[in-house]
């Protein structure tokens, strides 16, 4: 601190030197605007206190801290870093705050009035994203809406085809309904043409949070200003002996299909362990591709986290009735054979042989990048309402991702956070994820099933119930204080899209509750309009 004995023109007087707390800022007005005064050990520094996120005038209360050698503040609402010395944003550097002389004259400190004049750097500034699956490239997309050019992009893509596709058609390629060009819905082209470069197969296997790179399994080393982490989520695999045979495999990714499909040419029986959406996916398109297929569950009834036991029912009884094989209540408790797999031991002691197993156990988010590099995480990465992770320079959207104590592996839900993350990178408004009801819709050709919300009873709730045997349908209605909170649809899921809505919007259905099970917002048909099956069958009503 230096000091004089009287006060220097065009400055002005801020307050006492004992007034600024050590490494605590002050505000004051300044020519009309407001400036933060920070304390930070034996220097004074100033800079605007206009947040240029949020364009509250709180700079003064942020935390003071050292970042990469730099002294910094850290804004109270979005949390980006302002240099105390040059006032640029470190996440973005195209950002900056004014900066101030400050002087301290016989323990009085004064600021002078105009700012000083600082370069900005040219470049722009740098978004690098991990992982390019359907979180990566919806949040991409949004962000090209909204602030096309606004970044240089950098793509960092652990598969190796330069290509993105769409994860949920995946089954249909299985079974056999589409080809590997029906499911790509970024080529090349695509980023190409938006500039965005794109490195496929090699994964990022660092991140240096201070320096602000990732490094590649090749050794690559790129910058970035911000990154945004979508790492989805990896199959779990049962910790049983023979689990790593030749001929054992999981269901995620295109190369998995791809070597089920090479599977399916040569042998003729295959196993399918987990009786959930993937795995009955899984055995559907093997089934279809000509194999013989035994599904492996656990639980008592299909789909146990979706269905009740009388929609899993029916579910079973339709695939049976194509040629799948069913084994509930059932424990793998080996993979039998030596060079390749041969088939499985169950806990009650049955072998069974198969020529293909797929263990569609479930999945678990992918975050072990994320903890190498000291990012907080529990079961996934945690983040707040705007996506942010613990480090301002971070975000993190998809399947990787922990949010209000959930983890998410629907689609429905990486949109939303898409949208929200775009809007924040792109600094276009204050959109915040409040997260999202889980929604499924079973993929199997010809079999329509839905399910929302929550479906288990309560003492609290009541269900409305819909049986129809000669037609196939079944349809369960949970209700709780006058409001739907869960839906199950068998064989007739028109109905589905309102009453997700009617979840969502937490509405009073009073007003039609005799017709939830028989009309929604289809056929031109409005909420409350009563549509009759027309099966000519007798529909059981509960």
């Amino acid at each position: 601190m230096s000091s004089s004995s009287r006060p220097p023109p065009r400055w002005s007087h801020i307050c006492a030197l004992a007034d600024i707390l050590p490494d605590c800022g002050v505000a004051a007005l300044l020519n009309g605007e407001q400036v933060a005064v920070f304390r930070v050990r034996d220097a004074l520094h100033a800079i605007g206190n206009r947040d240029p996120a949020s364009g509250a005038n709180v700079l003064a209360r942020g935390i003071v801290g050292d970042v990469g050698g730099e002294i910094v503040v850290a804004s109270p609402i979005y949390k980006q870093h302002f240099s105390l010395v040059t006032g640029h944003c470190l996440e973005e550097p195209s950002v900056s705050v004014p900066v101030y002389l400050v002087r301290v004259i016989e323990d009085q400190v004064w600021v002078r009035g105009e700012a000083v004049m600082l370069r900005r750097p040219a470049h722009k500034p740098r978004l690098v994203v991990i992982g390019n699956g359907m979180a990566a490239r919806g949040t991409l997309e949004e962000l090209l809406e909204l602030a096309s050019g606004a970044y240089e992009i950098t793509v960092c893509d652990a598969e190796p085809e330069p290509r993105g596709y769409n994860r949920i058609l995946l089954s249909p390629l299985l079974a056999g309904e589409k080809g590997v060009d029906d499911i790509v819905t970024h080529p090349p082209e695509w980023y190409t043409q938006r500039g965005i470069a794109l490195q496929s197969g090699d994964p990022i296997v660092h991140i240096d949070r201070v320096h602000r790179r990732v490094r590649s399994a090749r050794g690559v080393e790129t910058s970035y200003d911000r990154l945004l982490m979508a790492t989805g989520s990896l199959p779990l695999r049962l910790s049983v002996a023979g689990s790593d045979l030749p001929g054992v495999m999981t269901f995620r990714e295109l190369r998995d299909v791809q070597r089920m499909l090479e599977a399916a040419q040569t042998g003729q029986r295959a196993i399918v362990i987990g009786g959930g959406l993937l795995g009955l996916e899984a055995a559907e398109g093997l089934r279809r591709r000509g194999m013989e297929v035994t599904v492996i569950h656990l639980a008592g009834h299909l789909l146990e986290r979706q269905l009740d036991a009388q929609a899993a029912a029916l579910l079973q009884r339709e695939l049976a009735g194509r040629g799948l094989r069913f084994i509930l209540h059932a424990t793998t408790t080996a993979i039998l054979g030596s060079d390749r797999v041969a088939g499985i031991r169950l806990a009650d002691g049955r072998q069974l042989p198969a020529d293909l197993i797929v263990m569609a156990v479930g999945v678990r988010p992918n975050i072990k990048l994320a903890q190498a590099a000291g990012l907080r995480c529990d079961q996934g990465v945690l983040v707040d309402d705007t996506l942010l992770t613990y480090d301002p320079a971070i975000y993190a959207v998809g399947e990787c991702v922990q949010h209000r104590d959930r983890t998410f592996g629907l689609v429905a839900p990486l949109w939303a956070q898409a949208r929200v993350c775009a809007a924040h990178l792109a600094e276009r408004g204050a959109r915040r994820y409040g997260g999202s009801m889980p929604s499924t819709h079973l993929k199997v050709s010809g079999i329509e099933v839905f399910s929302a919300g929550d479906c288990t009873a309560s003492e609290r709730s009541e269900s409305l119930v819909l049986r129809d045997a000669r037609r196939g349908v079944y349809k369960r209605v949970i209700l709780e204080d006058n409001k739907v909170v869960g839906a199950v649809l068998y064989g007739d899921t028109r109905e589905g899209s309102w009453l997700f809505d009617l979840i969502n919007e937490g509405r009073d259905i009073a007003s039609c509750r005799d017709r939830l099970l028989f009309g929604g917002a289809t056929d031109g048909a409005g909420p409350g309009t009563a549509r009759t099956g027309g099966s000519g069958g007798a529909a059981v009503l509960q």
